[in-house]
């Protein structure tokens, strides 16, 4: 699917009892969980590296990175990587694999459906969040991942670069 179609189609997932989502266009592929490399000295909410198709993925605990509470990995935990155009100028595109509880659906959404974020503030930055979706009667929040991760250092992020390190 291509065009406007993929512009309205989202990846729908879960976070203990919240619903996110993520375009269609940012994910690359859903995968089981599955352990990654440790890197020391990180921040808790960086899980390290794997290794998807002969690439190095920096994988992200996204529980933690939006302050919840860490969980164990169940049966239904996954990992969505994608790929997003970072805020950092003259940055490339930065490919990550987000762990989350459970992906739920991949749907199509109408744009009535979409709602700008409350302004009452709330768990998250506000800044992370593009819309609010109304999904099956429900609500999901439309993750920007550029600003998720605009605070930090590029480099962090950057799977060749830390793979590099560890070769070093």
């Amino acid at each position: 699917m291509t065009g406007a179609a993929e512009d309205h189609q989202v990846v729908i997932f879960g976070l203990g009892t919240e619903s996110f989502a993520l375009p269609v266009a940012q994910v690359r592929e859903i995968l089981d969980h599955r352990p990654c490399f440790r890197m020391p000295h990180m921040p808790a909410w960086i899980l390290g590296l794997t290794d998807i198709r002969g690439q190095s993925v920096p994988v992200v605990d996204l529980r933690r990175r939006l302050g919840m509470a860490p969980v164990e990995p169940t049966l239904k935990t996954r990992v969505l990587v994608t790929e997003f155009q970072p805020k950092a100028e003259g940055a490339g595109p930065q490919r990550l694999g987000l762990v989350v509880d459970r992906v739920l659906d991949v749907s199509l959404y109408d744009a009535g459906a979409v709602e700008s974020p409350p302004a009452i503030g709330g768990r998250w930055r506000s800044e992370c969040v593009a819309a609010i979706l109304r999904h099956k009667g429900d609500f999901a929040a439309l993750l920007d991942l550029a600003s998720i991760f605009a605070e930090d250092d590029p480099a962090m992020l950057d799977g060749t670069a830390l793979a590099s390190a560890i070769a070093a």
